[in-house]
């Protein structure tokens, strides 16, 4: 069974799809999927979809891109993750990519994210975009290595990688290491441990090769488990036995 750690299936375009999506996924081999939460106020949304359906699972907390939405604070996160559906924090994290100014609260809502995370023993899903180092030096100052987590679309460099592996974090890779112009990313994706790598598609985003420009949806998990499976000189079953075990240990509260 492969599994896709993080996709965003109440998002225009996959929601209007829900039984071909699911069906998608069963032709594929794609058991079970995280459904992550990006604002409190879609929250009802996310958690329907894990609760109408066992594949999915639901995360809590708001994209660090988001501006004029609900702002969480540590209880009304845990409150929300207590749902035995709720198997994440996040994701968050840092982005200065759309928000150059490098803003105080983006670094202080990743910080309240990080502390509900270990209030509630749930892992973090963490989104970072031209911000590594400041993402890093965050987590390292929460000491967000009692919760652990995953660093969700990786596309940084080894170093980022190893900074990230010594918190305890696991790295999940997505469509992007499928594409011809990730060099760089496919020699990252190489050299992670199979002990700590996820697979994902980030779903309805960054659709892998052969469905690039498409529309994303889980069942092309597939497709990132296959070029990792190349890129390691490794069968596919290798990569979606690994990647299936490291998904229950990172995100302990999700049963099979």
């Amino acid at each position: 069974m492969l599994i896709d750690s993080h996709c965003h299936i109440d998002f225009p375009g996959l929601l209007a799809r829900e039984q071909e999506v699911l069906d998608a996924m069963a032709a594929n081999g794609v058991g079970r999927a995280i459904c992550v939460s990006v604002k409190l106020e879609d929250f009802p949304r996310v958690l329907g979809f894990a609760e109408r359906h066992p594949v999915y699972w639901a995360s809590v907390g708001v994209h660090p891109d988001n501006t004029g939405v609900e702002e969480p604070d540590v209880a009304r996160l845990c409150q929300l993750a207590d749902h035995p559906r709720v198997v994440a924090i996040g994701e968050t994290g840092l982005d200065y990519h759309w928000h150059k100014d490098a803003p105080e609260w983006q670094r202080e809502r990743f910080r309240t994210h990080i502390r509900a995370a270990k209030t509630c023993g749930k892992p973090l899903i963490i989104h970072t975009r031209d911000a590594a180092a400041d993402t890093m030096r965050i987590l390292g100052e929460e000491d967000a290595a009692v919760c652990g987590g995953v660093m969700h679309c990786f596309t940084e460099s080894r170093a980022v990688a190893e900074a990230a592996l010594a918190l305890g974090f696991y790295i999940s890779f997505s469509g992007i290491v499928t594409f011809k112009n990730a060099s760089a990313l496919k020699e990252v994706a190489a050299w992670v441990p199979l002990e700590r790598l996820l697979i994902e598609t980030d779903a309805p985003y960054l659709a892998p090769i052969p469905h690039r420009g498409k529309l994303n949806e889980p069942a092309w998990v597939r497709h990132v488990a296959e070029t990792l499976a190349s890129l390691r000189g490794v069968p596919l079953a290798t990569i979606e036995e690994a990647t299936t075990e490291n998904f229950f240990r990172l995100f302990r509260h999700a049963h099979a």
